[in-house]
C-alpha cells in the first residue's frame, strides 16, 4: 500500500499545477491590454473569471492541505524534469514529473478554467 493515497497525490499536485495555470492567466491578461485589440474587454473578462476560478480552487487546495498537515516542497529540477517533495503523515514522497508532463497538465487546467469561465458568461 503506497504511503501517500492517489486522492492525496492528486490534492498536492492540482497545488503545484494552479500556481502555474494563474502565472499564465496572468501573463495572458497583461499582453492582452498591452495589446493593439480594439476590443480587449471581452478577452480581459474571460481572463479575469478565469483567473478568479483558479484563485478559489488554490485557495481552497492550500487550505485542504493545512487542514490535513500536507507540505509541498520544490525539489531539485533540469532540463526534463522537475522534482516536487510531499509531505504527508510523517512521510516524504520523491516524485519526479516530466516537464512536458507539467506542461500538458496545465494545459489541460487552463482548458477547464477557461470553458468554466466562458460558460459563466
Amino acid at each position: 500500500m503506497p504511503l501517500i493515497s492517489r486522492a492525496e497525490i492528486a490534492v498536492f499536485e492540482k497545488r503545484v499545477q494552479l500556481p502555474m495555470v494563474l502565472l499564465i492567466l496572468e501573463r495572458d491578461r497583461e499582453w492582452i491590454q498591452k495589446s493593439p485589440f480594439k476590443l480587449k474587454a471581452p478577452y480581459v473578462e474571460l481572463l479575469d473569471r478565469a483567473i478568479e476560478r483558479a484563485k478559489g480552487d488554490l485557495a481552497e487546495t492550500i487550505e485542504l492541505m493545512r487542514a490535513n498537515g500536507m507540505k509541498v516542497r520544490r525539489g531539485s529540477k533540469d532540463d526534463n524534469f522537475s522534482e516536487y517533495v510531499f509531505c504527508h503523515g510523517g512521510y516524504e514522497d520523491h516524485r519526479r514529473y516530466l516537464n512536458i508532463r507539467l506542461k500538458n497538465a496545465v494545459e489541460d487546467q487552463l482548458r477547464l478554467y477557461l470553458t468554466a469561465a466562458a460558460k459563466s458568461f
